[in-house]
């Protein structure tokens, strides 16, 4: 086994040291799946399809939010899957591997949010463990065990709050307040090596410094279901994951997710498209960069709809939610054309249009699909959301759209089905409709859907968490609230692990 070991690391180190600037992914888990359930051994929770399951998921997403208007591809080393995690929001969660000897997170992906934080040192942290994470157990990142992390110092460009530092030396403190239940993060920041794999030829390991929050203390949702193992920012700003990696050369400064209706995913940093997507250009806010886009009409089922509206593509975001008059005119219009009888399936759900299914069983509502600044036609795959009993046996189904205030926000329900790219050099949203356990000659991914659920790390493992919004007023100052549904969720994750991320778990023992 020694030799083994040895073996591995010596591959392993000759990896680091052939890489180049290449191209880097991970893994994204939704936290309702089975798998996640089976890997937690836990089988409790809301039934998938059921009212309490996507009551659950909505109380998730807008009372915590209010948004301002505003080389080659690498992931990350246990791979690009992403795997949407229902217990912490309807939302995509990646392993991320930081530190030497490193140790695992699971993260967050959050387009609406900027720093990377994870649990470190912790005077006030979520516990590592606990019933509600059935068989799962966190870990905590320490810069004195690391033996290639460093401070970063007050001087540094990437320090916000220098006024509370004693000296340029002092290392440089953050404090991020998310409009969620008083939920903030607050610690120093350090910089540690990242590690990504390439996504094309030959799977190398890469390293990467990266500049991440050691949140010492947490408060509010992030003490319970919200981001107890860290959250990774995909956000504009020089801080975010995607700007470090391009700043550093590691990538070109695009990345894309792919959000399969299996709950099954993708990300890629450096994927800058394809040219047979559909793009529309980036509404660029300095003071708020948010990945906003300009809507400038709709179609519902035969109805063309002339509405204009910017809206915030945002991976944090269950569920879609737009404001009047954009909301009124959209759900009215689908309204008007379902044929089945409208029905108030289950008091929780926030759903203002749902319907019984009729006695022949078939769904068959009316298409909805955007068209964005330019021209381009954004597909709304699957609009709604089938509620089913306890036995999967359809009782109705509903528009999964939420009516908010001052803000719209296209949620991850609306990308399903689609790969979106955030091309942040060329300031353009992209989409393609995309099957996210194919190959795509663009993004070469080395996708293997059949590959069996076993995490990289036996200690390490998902919790109850959702990840938070950013900071930040929506553009006329007012926040997006929803009911918060009482809520018992249970986890599911869908880990896809390549070879190379293997060769990563040997070197970790």
């Amino acid at each position: 086994m020694a030799a083994a070991a040895a073996w591995v690391r010596a591959v392993f180190l000759a990896a680091v040291a052939a890489s180049a600037a290449e191209a880097l992914s991970l893994d994204v888990h939704h936290r309702y799946s089975a798998t996640v359930r089976e890997w937690a051994g836990r089988h409790t929770g809301p039934p998938a399809g059921t009212a309490e399951y996507y009551a659950a998921l909505a109380g998730h997403d807008l009372r915590r939010r209010s948004l301002a208007s505003a080389q080659g591809e690498v992931a990350f080393a246990d791979g690009n899957d992403t795997y949407r995690l229902n217990d912490f929001g309807f939302l995509h969660y990646a392993v991320v591997a930081l530190g030497t000897p490193n140790v695992t997170f699971l993260v967050a992906l959050d387009t609406g949010s900027d720093l990377f934080w994870v649990p470190c040192d912790c005077i006030k942290c979520a516990p590592l463990e606990s019933p509600t994470y059935g068989n799962l157990k966190f870990d905590v990142y320490s810069p004195q065990k690391s033996s290639t992390s460093r401070k970063v110092p007050c001087s540094s460009n990437l320090c916000d709050q220098q006024s509370s530092c004693r000296s340029s030396s002092s290392s440089c403190p953050y404090n991020i307040e998310y409009l969620s239940d008083n939920t903030s993060s607050s610690g120093v920041l350090v910089e540690d090596l990242l590690y990504l794999i390439t996504e094309y030829g030959q799977p190398k390991i890469v390293t990467a410094p990266i500049t991440f929050g050691c949140g010492q203390v947490q408060t509010g949702s992030f003490l319970g279901n919200a981001a107890p193992n860290g959250l990774l920012g995909l956000g504009m700003d020089s801080k975010s994951v995607p700007s470090l990696l391009a700043s550093d050369g590691v990538t070109a400064n695009s990345f894309s997710m792919c959000f399969g209706e299996d709950g099954h995913g993708r990300i890629n940093f450096g994927d800058t498209g394809s040219s047979d997507q559909q793009e529309t250009p980036l509404n660029i806010y300095k003071q708020n960069p948010y990945y906003n886009i300009s809507i400038s009409g709709a179609m519902v089922g035969s109805k063309s709809i002339d509405t204009e509206f910017s809206a915030i593509v945002d991976s944090g975001t269950s569920f879609t939610a737009l404001s009047d008059p954009m909301y009124t005119e959209i759900t009215s219009s689908f309204n008007s054309q379902v044929k089945d009888k409208q029905s108030q399936l289950g008091s929780s759900l926030p759903f203002e249009f749902c319907y019984s299914v009729s006695s022949k069983g078939s769904i068959n509502p009316p298409n909805i699909s955007l068209t964005a600044k330019g021209g381009s036609v954004f597909p709304v795959n699957d609009p709604i959301i089938t509620i089913t009993d306890t036995s999967s046996n359809p009782l109705g189904y509903c528009l999964a759209m939420m009516k908010s205030e001052g803000v719209n926000l296209i949620g991850e329900n609306f990308m399903s089905g689609l790969k979106i790219v955030f091309d942040r050099e060329r300031k353009v949203l992209g989409w393609k409709k995309f099957d996210c356990y194919s190959v795509d000659n663009s993004s070469k991914l080395p996708v293997s859907p059949n590959s069996s659920a076993v995490p990289p790390k036996p200690a390490m493992g998902p919790n109850s968490y959702t990840p938070e919004a950013a900071k930040g007023a929506s553009p006329n100052g007012t926040q997006v609230n929803v009911l918060q549904p009482s809520a018992s969720s249970s986890l599911k994750l869908h880990f896809n692990i390549f070879i190379a991320a293997a060769l990563l778990f040997l070197v970790i023992l």
